[in-house]
């Protein structure tokens, strides 16, 4: 497939795991919770909705501050492990995201996951799917900043341009549920799709918001790319 400019084509889809693929952030906050008490600590749900979509480390600090007596790696490893062997039990998918996934599939539209969960829990929710639906995971321990800075999305573009030279910025669709994901996402200059899930997310016209995956497909996608181009020419136009 090439792209023109009367068709520009959706080349990648960016997804964010937990909140958005995957409904973890209960196991998250119980294992948050489990912690901090176990430090002699009290933990609110507040306190657990600011740690949503933030990278592990910047988490450990903040489960330190609430009393955590261990070292940021001990908490990332200790909360990992809990949330880690509860998804083991069920992974509990969000409504829509394997539909659409394996309309994407179907449609040969690659896929990467772009999580800052680290890379053993991410490795257990993909080697759960019927099918090898992402081409490579960017996970929070492979990246040195994590969200909200741009630099994992950014990584996956890259990734996936050394696979097809063809690939750009306004080529990929990120798919976020949380306020540090969609901020990276914007920052990074891909489509942004904010499909708010355990905090709402603020109006923003950089970002398109959909309340669920639920009855979205490729079609929707490719939509939101040409859209872009769309707009892109007509102020080109206008210049």
């Amino acid at each position: 497939m090439h792209s023109s400019p009367s068709q520009p084509l959706l080349k990648a889809v960016l997804w964010d795991m937990d909140g958005t693929l995957v409904d973890t952030e209960p196991y998250w906050i119980a294992a948050e919770r489990a912690l901090v008490e176990a430090h002699g600590g009290t933990w609110s749900h507040q306190q657990a909705m600011q740690l949503v979509g933030q990278s592990l480390l910047h988490s450990a600090a903040v489960l330190q501050a609430a009393g955590v007596r261990l070292e940021a790696r001990e908490i990332v490893d200790t909360l990992s492990a809990q949330v880690i062997a509860q998804v083991r039990e069920e992974v509990p998918w969000r409504p829509g995201a394997r539909e659409l996934l394996d309309d994407l599939h179907q449609a040969g539209i690659p896929c990467a996951l772009v999580t800052m969960s680290e890379g053993p829990l991410a490795g257990v929710v993909v080697e759960s799917l019927p099918k090898p639906y992402f081409e490579f995971l960017v996970t929070g321990d492979t990246v040195t900043n994590g969200k909200p800075h741009p630099e994992a999305y950014l990584t996956a573009v890259e990734r996936l341009k050394l696979e097809d030279p063809s690939v750009s910025i306004r080529h990929c669709v990120a798919l976020e549920d949380s306020v540090p994901g969609a901020t990276a996402a914007i920052a990074s200059g891909v489509i942004t799709v904010g499909i708010p899930h355990q905090v709402p997310l603020p109006e923003d016209p950089r970002m398109i918001q959909w309340p669920t995956l639920v009855g979205r497909t490729t079609s929707d996608l490719q939509q939101l790319v040409a859209e872009q181009f769309a707009a892109a020419n007509l102020l080109e136009g206008a210049n």
